[in-house]
Formats: C-alpha cells, sequence, structure tokens
C-alpha cells in the first residue's frame, strides 16, 4: 500500500524536476512504471526520460501563464494554438481523434461519444490531487488552510503565507466549510466536481422552464426576449432562469435532420447554422490603407466652431443598383450632391468625390466624417489628391454623423426608397441641392444654408 505522504513527496519532486517522471521516481524511490501511473491517473503529464519532452514550448508557456500573461497572447509567444493552450491550462491531453480530461471523461471528435473510465462522473481521489494551473488552490494548499485556519490564523495570515488574496481565503472558507468546520478533501471533491464538463443544459430535461421556452418560441419570441420575460413573470422562482446563450445552444444543437425546418421556423433570421465571428484582434482590416477613426479627429469638428468640416454618405436606390453622394457642411448644413452614372464602387465613388471637394476653397476643405461602407475603400487617395483629412465612424454608429443623417432623411422627399436613382442627372441632382440649402433653418437662425456658406466665401 503506497502512502499518501510518499505519493505527496514524488509530486513535489516532479514540479521540482521539471515535469521529468523518471528522475522524480528516483528521488523518492519508487517504480518508474508506479510513478508514470501515478501521473496518468492524475491528468497529467511528464516529459519522460531526461531530454525528451512534449512540445519544446511548453515550460515557457506555463512560466508566462504563471506571471499573469493572457492565454492568447501566450500561445502567440510559443507558437501554438489557442485551443491547444486552452488544453494546457485544463489538464486536457489528446489521443488520436480524441481528448482526455482529468476528470475522467474521453471525447471522442470522430463518433460523437463520450466516455467515462469509472462507472461514476466523480472524480478519484488521485484525479482529485491533480492542480491544472497555479491559479487554482491544490490540495496541499487547500491543507494548509485547513491547519492554520483551525489554529486561529486570521484570513490575511493565511494568504500572505500561501501567497494568495485574503479574498480568496475567505470565499474558500465560506463555500466549503460544514457546521463552521472547513474540510479540505471535502472541498477538493466538492471543486473537482464542479468543474466536470459538460455540463447538462438546463433545457435538456423536460420541465415548466423547457415547456415556457419553447411555446415563447413558437410565438416567435427571440431568446432575449424569453430570458427577461422569466424573470419578470416568475420573480421568486430561481429555478425559472435560463441565459440567452443556453437557449440559442439548444436551438443550434436541435437544428439538425428532420429538426431542421422546425427550428428554422423558430428564429425570425431562420438560420439553422449560427455565424461564425472573429475575436476583434483576428479581424481582417477594413481597408487595405488604415482608417483614422473618429476618436482621433480634432475637438473643432464636434463643436462646429470652425467651417469646412464636411459629413459624407450614399444614398442607395432599389436593390442597392444605383447610388447618390451626399455631402454636408456641418457649420453651415450646406449640401452637396455627387452624380454617379454607374455603380457606386470604391473606384467610382472617388472618381465623384475628388472633383467635388476640389472645387471648394481651401477653407473650406477641413476634413470629411464617413462610415465605414466598402465605397471608401480609395480613402487614402481621396485624401492625397484633395487634402482633406478623412475620418471613419465607429461601426453602427450612425449618430456620429448626425447632420448628414438627418439630410439624407430630407432628401428621400425627393429620391424616395425603392426607385432607381440612375435615371437622376447631374442637372437634376444640382437643382435638388439648391432646395435645401435655400430653405431657411431653426438650427441657423432662421437663415439658409446658402446665406451662410456665402458669408463664407465673400469678404465683409
Amino acid at each position: 500500500m503506497v502512502s499518501a505522504e510518499l505519493k505527496d513527496r514524488f509530486f513535489e519532486a516532479l514540479d521540482r524536476e521539471g515535469g521529468s517522471v523518471t528522475v522524480a521516481a528516483r528521488c523518492v524511490g519508487v517504480n518508474r512504471s508506479t510513478a508514470s501511473g501515478w501521473v496518468r491517473r492524475a491528468g497529467l503529464r511528464g516529459r519522460g526520460k531526461p531530454g525528451t519532452s512534449g512540445h519544446p514550448g511548453r515550460a515557457r508557456y506555463d512560466e508566462l501563464r504563471a506571471a499573469g500573461v493572457r492565454r492568447r497572447d501566450a500561445a502567440q509567444q510559443v507558437g501554438v494554438n489557442v485551443r491547444t493552450a486552452q488544453d494546457w491550462d485544463q489538464g486536457i491531453r489528446k489521443r488520436a481523434h480524441a481528448r482526455l480530461h482529468p476528470d475522467g471523461r474521453r471525447i471522442d471528435y470522430k463518433t460523437g461519444m463520450t466516455t467515462y473510465d469509472s462507472a461514476g462522473r466523480r472524480p478519484s481521489v488521485a484525479k482529485i490531487e491533480a492542480q491544472l494551473h497555479p491559479r487554482f488552490l491544490s490540495l496541499s494548499e487547500r491543507k494548509q488552510i485547513a491547519d492554520m485556519h483551525r489554529a486561529g490564523d486570521s484570513l490575511r495570515e493565511i494568504g500572505r503565507r500561501l501567497g494568495r488574496a485574503a479574498s480568496t481565503i475567505k470565499r474558500e472558507i465560506d463555500a466549503y466549510s460544514v457546521s463552521g468546520v472547513y474540510r479540505p478533501y471535502r472541498a477538493q471533491t466538492a471543486w473537482a466536481s464542479a468543474r466536470l464538463r459538460p455540463k447538462e443544459s438546463k433545457l435538456a430535461t423536460a420541465g415548466p422552464l423547457r415547456d415556457y421556452v419553447r411555446d415563447k418560441l413558437a410565438q416567435q419570441w427571440s431568446p432575449e426576449q424569453i430570458c427577461h420575460a422569466l424573470i419578470i413573470e416568475f420573480p421568486d422562482d430561481k429555478a425559472m432562469r435560463v441565459s440567452t446563450e443556453t437557449i440559442y445552444q439548444a436551438i443550434y444543437v436541435q437544428a439538425r435532420g428532420g429538426l431542421r425546418r422546425e427550428v428554422a421556423d423558430a428564429l425570425r433570421t431562420g438560420r439553422t447554422r449560427r455565424k461564425t465571428r472573429r475575436s476583434p484582434d483576428r479581424r481582417a482590416a477594413r481597408f487595405v490603407d488604415e482608417m483614422v477613426m473618429i476618436s482621433d479627429r480634432p475637438a473643432e469638428v464636434e463643436d462646429r466652431a470652425v467651417p469646412g468640416h464636411w459629413e459624407g454618405d450614399l444614398i442607395v436606390g432599389t436593390r442597392s443598383e444605383s447610388a447618390i453622394v451626399t455631402l454636408v457642411e456641418c457649420t453651415t448644413r450646406y449640401v452637396l450632391l455627387g452624380h454617379l452614372p454607374g455603380g457606386h464602387t470604391a473606384e467610382e465613388v472617388r472618381d465623384v468625390l475628388i472633383p467635388l471637394i476640389g472645387a471648394l476653397p481651401e477653407h473650406l476643405r477641413g476634413s470629411l466624417t464617413w462610415d465605414q461602407g466598402c465605397e471608401m475603400a480609395a480613402h487614402k487617395q481621396v485624401s492625397v489628391t484633395t487634402g482633406v483629412s478623412v475620418y471613419f465612424c465607429d461601426p453602427h454608429s450612425p449618430w456620429q454623423r448626425g447632420s448628414n443623417e438627418n439630410t439624407n432623411g430630407l432628401l428621400r422627399q425627393y429620391f424616395p426608397k425603392g426607385t432607381d436613382l440612375s435615371v437622376h442627372s447631374a442637372e437634376d441632382l444640382e437643382l435638388v441641392a439648391q432646395r435645401p440649402n435655400g430653405r431657411p433653418r431653426k438650427t441657423l437662425d432662421w437663415r439658409t444654408p446658402a446665406e451662410r456658406l456665402r458669408d463664407l466665401l465673400v469678404p465683409v
């Protein structure tokens, strides 16, 4: 019978020797095959014989994570995928098409089957002893917490001894104490059991919650609407709670085979598969030339104190086959319209903007603010040719071009939605632009944009 003390000495030696099972087994005087079994059952991965290892960057990765480096940044530094780094953090081992979890689960991604190496889901003592990452409390640390707490040491003193925050110690004792007594083995078992993945979904079993969600989906309610309705209708029933993400996961897991059409009918979008989204740091740049965002725009543009700053956009016709360029001067609200005889590609918009802006006097060529539409892919050429700095709004933020958005609404009187805008000539656009430019505006003290612009062009 192997004593717990001997096993503890072995795992201490394993950490001290950099994960070498052979050297650690020799230090404590046990057979290497026995030591390998301990490591395997604990969900760990040893280096084997000296001079051999797994991934060459694993040790460096562990050092970076222990120093507080983000998982994505640490993975990038050692040259591994983020998914691999996540497996390292969680103590997951890869074998063929399967992943072996420290809790005994074996997930075969080829067959879709999940099995356990034991009859129950309760982790064994060896698996409980596994320390997945330094940020998690180990069993030895929990033993020390119990001893010091029993001796009457303060939370701060325990935290200083373990190198942990006092709040961490308090949460640990509060969560796992039984009748006021902190029991380390019970705490370790409860913690390991709580880490089991995947957890059974709240909507996996029949009950009032699943019935409620199913009925509301049949009424074309969105998952977010369902989530908030549960809080209002069942304020005191914590069992009637489900997150928006849980509902979406349940929907898309079912969206296979014969249920595909049924699920598609439950969603307003009609999608049966989730749209893939990249993290912000992995998204491709919008344009080849780097954008200058509106946050870098001078403050004088925002307060409209200095004339010559413009906001621009497109009015798009039916089926997005035709368009008109609209420019609005922020101080005077003066409108310029650009004729697009063909389409509205980046090159066509560029060829309209350059002469439109170039006809203005230099003191009225301050800046141009646009949204992130693909028609402005040639913004660098526009800026270099005209000398006008181009700034871009944040995504889904039309209010950052408020004057232009308001003017486009007024222009829809002359260019209704769903109509072909290519039938309007350049002369037609000039006549239309005269209408809002000759109209008195309350924001201009009931003067017209044309009068305000004339004051800027004619010296007093």
